[in-house]
């Protein structure tokens, strides 16, 4: 199977998931990138058990109407029962690093309200120690150069993403040449820069539930 076809499979099993296990009328929190957008395409067909998403992204704003699920801001919704999205890398704990599509911060906030995150990715994602893929960190423009002679100090290399701005205005750090072998620890101290808005480590808020494709099918890991 490719990527995509793997991709296309965990997706489809989260709306399954979702409608199992989802009461109707309930606002489903919806994340961003290849293979959230998957899912987005999977829940169109059950559009009208459920009121509407919240997004977690301008751009799965978009996709979200264009399939004509409407979308709620979050200071309006106080219950979100199950939160969909994939991850970069994600490790045996379900701790995760995401923010390859830039939506970092406002990923972490719909985690942070919903009750259940569920994880699709394919099995490529699924790495005994994170750290390959660059961790993005989200950071105030004025505060660029001091958030990364600080992340130089843990061991990092960090590098601002090239002509990306995020939809909250503020700027990227990818930082490489991580080994993340305690991942709450990392995220915490990352947090407490001057500057730093957020980083992609979500291990203080892990998945509850990954859903992983692989060329035998789609398995699934719980928390």
């Amino acid at each position: 199977m490719t990527q995509d076809e793997l991709k296309k499979a965990v997706a489809k099993a989260a709306a399954n998931y979702v409608e199992r296990t989802t009461p109707a009328g309930s606002i489903i929190g919806v994340g961003t990138g290849s293979t959230a957008n998957f899912f987005i395409d999977a829940l169109a067909s059950l559009k009208v058990k459920y009121k509407g998403a919240v997004a977690s992204s301008e751009a799965t704003h978009k996709r979200l109407e264009s399939h004509g699920i409407p979308v709620f801001d979050l200071n309006d919704v106080d219950n979100i029962p199950v939160y969909v999205d994939g991850a970069d890398e994600i490790d045996a704990g379900l701790n995760m690093i995401k923010g390859g599509g830039g939506a970092l911060t406002r990923e972490k906030i719909v985690a942070a309200v919903a009750k259940t995150f569920v994880c699709i990715c394919d099995g490529s994602k699924l790495v005994d120690t994170m750290g390959k893929f660059p961790l993005p960190v989200e950071v105030i423009p004025m505060a660029r150069a001091h958030v990364a002679r600080e992340l130089v100090k843990l061991g990092g290399r960090p590098q601002e993403r090239a002509g990306f701005v995020t939809d909250n205005g503020n700027l990227i750090l990818d930082v490489h040449g991580l080994s993340i072998t305690a991942p709450k620890e990392l995220e915490a101290q990352i947090n407490q820069i001057t500057g730093v808005v957020t980083n992609g480590l979500f291990a203080m808020r892990p998945a509850n539930l990954l859903l992983l494709g692989t060329a035998e099918g789609v398995t699934s890991i719980e928390d």
